[in-house]
């Protein structure tokens, strides 16, 4: 399977000047977690990283530093993420049928799931994978005033990686191009061509890291993740 990284996101939230993903958690960038994942998943053999230029000798020295056994590519990404991810479906090798899209800060994702979604991808044109959503929402206006409640059954939290056939996601993105189209991620861009996109199960520590909390909670599951394996390794020797 082909896997795209976006990972030309700004820190702005996170309280930095640079790109987020440099920044270190456990003492490995951000990225470094993602690209071990996809390293570690069976059914990925090909990783493109979308990144700004400004970017690619750190993303270089990072790739020497993993010895990753598979093939990654850098991409130059675009203005959006939505032009990023166009750049990167351009950079795809020919024979790349079905391609993987998950955002570089989601550095939780697990080999399972990118193996799981994977899996998906033999069964639907689209998919997303997503998590139920556990908090009653509220939709409010400008004002702040509570204007209805929607059924919670009905609602799942979108997460990445989303998987889409190649062709038909290409074909949406320069639609969109022609027509203006913004959209947050490449399901939309189903959507709005009224292509079945489904819903693949994702994972609760699947978290997008965005604010410093969010850095300290992803510290806290990896130190959990690693005191697990620890104890696994020393059961099983």
């Amino acid at each position: 399977m082909y896997l795209l990284l976006p990972a030309a996101g700004m820190g702005r939230r996170m309280g930095s000047d640079r790109n987020k993903l440099r920044l270190l958690l456990l003492g490995k960038p951000l990225l470094a977690w993602t690209l071990l994942a996809a390293e570690a998943a069976p059914s990925i053999t090909w990783i493109g990283i979308i990144g700004q230029r400004q970017d690619e000798s750190t993303w270089t020295d990072l790739l020497h530093e993993l010895h990753l056994n598979k093939p990654v590519t850098f991409i130059e990404g675009g203005e959006t993420r939505q032009a990023s991810v166009f750049n990167g479906l351009q950079a795809l090798p020919p024979e790349a049928e079905q391609v993987l899209i998950h955002d570089g800060a989601r550095c939780l994702a697990t080999p399972d799931l990118l193996d799981r979604c994977t899996a998906a991808l033999q069964k639907y044109q689209g998919f997303v994978a997503a998590v139920p959503v556990k908090d009653t929402i509220k939709v409010v206006d400008a004002d702040r005033q509570i204007q209805g409640t929607p059924d919670r059954s009905q609602l799942w939290a979108a997460q990445t990686p989303q998987g889409f056939q190649v062709a038909p996601l290409i074909k949406g993105h320069e639609q969109g191009r022609q027509q203006g189209w913004e959209v947050t991620d490449d399901a939309a861009l189903f959507e709005k061509l009224n292509l079945p996109v489904h819903i693949v199960l994702g994972e609760e520590t699947n978290l997008k890291v965005t604010t410093p909390a969010d850095l300290a909670i992803a510290e806290l599951i990896l130190q959990q993740r690693q005191q697990k394996n620890s104890r696994t390794d020393g059961f099983e020797s």
